[in-house]
């Protein structure tokens, strides 16, 4: 083992978060100055903004026209809540999941909505669960971007476009990184704190014409609060999809989420943002392919998140280690940098195997993350030499 020298460059902005993200490159809170602050948000300028929000939601994603978005509370799992417990129960449903995100919507819909005859489709972290045989006649949900696996899916090619059941997909860590294929999606879910870098608490809900019908043609058998409610009367409650929010929201993080908006098609709308996440990815892929003591949590190179890119600790002596103690020596590299300020926040997941977890969103630059890899190498070394 070599003593490798401390590096001499630093990340500009040390924040590698997997969420709340770093906010988008030169933010400062001038940002929010027009911000509708003290203002009702059913007034015109409350109203407005929200509709405002909707609408450059609409054209950076290239979501259909006969698609309807919505800002709900409760960031995306808010979301994806209110969209299993309003339509969910109509067929049967199969549940996929291959991350702690897609285990929590398995038991939200076997242990609280209590649905018989569930299947359920799971894989270990680092793998796709078999997509091949889905029932479509079902209702199918699945999380297209595992945010504490890394693991992906490559693209939609396997939901069948004659699909009878609706898809349910939380997309919060692929929603303008990610190339989404919307006729693919009934219903669709993100917070904003993610790719866009911009703050906690909303989520949005983006509805096909499939799921509207659902929403306009079933009820559910088990009571709906308030806040989850989406129809009046049999019909879709269009205020909702128009600016019309449920319940309050921040018009500061209204304000943030515009600005981040604005940003967006400054870079050059989606695709200029996937180039941005791609580009950041790269780095991170180089420089695991050169490393020998770190490796992707995600087997498959196709399935790997250019998000939330996942990593395991693959030097021999340690993974000769116990469970406790892999987890411990990854957490003295987070640590470590932690303390340098080089790096905050990329320890893995709770739930996660042992090792690191980087954003590598829109918002954060790549000469920042060129600048961490060497972080890495050299916390790697002093905790090895300790």
């Amino acid at each position: 083992m070599t003593d490798i020298l401390k590096p001499a460059t630093r990340p500009e902005n040390p924040r590698f978060s997997s969420g709340p993200c770093a906010k988008r490159p030169n933010w400062s809170p001038d940002s929010l100055k027009d911000a509708a602050l003290g203002r009702s948000h059913r007034a015109k300028i409350g109203k407005s903004k929200l509709k405002k929000a909707i609408d450059y939601t609409h054209e950076i994603l290239g979501v259909p026209d006969d698609y309807v978005i919505g800002i709900v509370p409760g960031s995306d799992t808010g979301a994806f809540e209110m969209a299993m417990w309003t339509m969910l129960g109509a067929r049967g449903v199969t549940m996929l999941s291959w991350e702690s995100f897609g285990a929590g919507w398995v038991s939200d819909v076997t242990k609280q909505l209590k649905l018989e005859g569930v299947s359920i489709i799971d894989a270990d972290y680092g793998d796709l669960p078999d997509l091949s045989n889905i029932n479509f006649d079902d209702d199918v949900c699945f999380t297209w971007n595992g945010t504490t696996s890394g693991v992906r899916v490559p693209n939609a090619d396997w939901i069948k476009s004659d699909r009878s059941g609706l898809t349910f997909c939380d997309a919060t860590s692929a929603a303008f990184a990610q190339d989404l294929e919307w006729d693919k999606l009934d219903v669709t879910t993100y917070s904003w704190q993610k790719v866009l870098g911009g703050e906690g608490g909303h989520g949005m809900l983006i509805l096909s014409p499939r799921a509207i019908e659902r929403l306009e043609t079933y009820t559910p058998a088990w009571p709906l609060p308030k806040i989850f409610r989406l129809t009046k009367g049999g019909k879709l409650i269009s205020g909702i999809f128009e600016g019309a929010t449920i319940n309050t929201p921040s018009m500061l993080c209204v304000e943030d989420y515009l600005d981040a908006l604005a940003w967006s098609r400054d870079v050059g709308g989606l695709n200029g943002l996937m180039k941005r996440v791609d580009d950041n990815f790269a780095v991170l892929n180089d420089w695991v392919e050169k490393t020998a003591w770190i490796e992707f949590l995600a087997k498959a190179p196709e399935t790997r998140s250019n998000t939330s890119v996942c990593l395991v600790i693959s030097d021999p002596e340690v993974v000769a280690l116990n469970e406790d103690a892999q987890i411990a020596f990854a957490k003295k590299i987070v640590s470590l940098l932690d303390k340098e300020e080089v790096a905050f926040d990329i320890g893995a997941y709770r739930d996660a195997p042992a090792g690191l977890r980087i954003w590598a969103g829109a918002t954060v630059e790549t000469s920042d993350l060129k600048a961490l890899t060497e972080w890495l190498d050299w916390a790697f070394d002093q905790v090895k030499i300790a």
